[in-house]
């Protein structure tokens, strides 16, 4: 049985190299005995692999260098040195109105009452800058008068009641503070 075996497979090799070629791809082959016919099917199509289409890469081209020609230049001589003037900077002083020693008020009423010291017995703002001295009464001399101003300025301030944005003094001697 072997060697029945043996010829079939022997015998089936060079029939399945025949049926590989064009020509035998629609013929039957009968390989071993008579009673027995091996048919071989055809091949199912073959595929075949398209090449892609080929890569074109592009080059960015370089930079374009413009050179731009220079000015011509003008050199231009003095016939004779020119006197040099040298100026001293002006001063950065302020020069400020010169405001009075003394203020004298029942009521000021302002924007911003600046002074060296200032004495009163009520002071409204919403901002008071300066040291602050609480003190019992300040008696305002006689022969005083209500000041409403955007801003007052003085040496000296005496009042009975400042109403103002910010009060700003070295000193401030007052009674009663109310800050808004």
């Amino acid at each position: 049985m072997k060697k029945g075996i043996l010829g079939v497979v022997l015998g089936a090799i060079p029939a399945i190299a025949l049926m590989s070629s064009p020509v035998w791809a629609d013929s039957t082959i009968y390989v071993g005995p008579a009673d027995q016919p091996v048919v071989v099917q055809p091949a199912q199509p073959s595929v075949v692999v398209q090449p892609a289409p080929p890569v074109t890469v592009v080059q960015p081209s370089p930079p374009v260098t413009v050179t731009q020609p220079a000015p011509p230049v003008t050199v231009v001589q003095p016939t004779q040195p020119a006197p040099t003037v040298v100026m001293p900077p002006a001063s950065t002083q302020v020069v400020v109105p010169a405001a009075p020693d003394t203020v004298l008020a029942d009521d000021i009423k302002a924007h911003q009452v600046r002074a060296t010291t200032i004495y009163a017995n009520k002071i409204k703002a919403r901002e008071v800058q300066g040291i602050i001295h609480q003190s019992k009464e300040v008696k305002v001399p006689s022969g005083k008068s209500d000041i409403k101003a955007p801003v007052v300025t003085a040496s000296v301030i005496y009042a009975d009641e400042i109403s103002a944005d910010s009060v700003i003094a070295n000193e401030i001697f007052v009674r009663n503070l109310k800050r808004d």
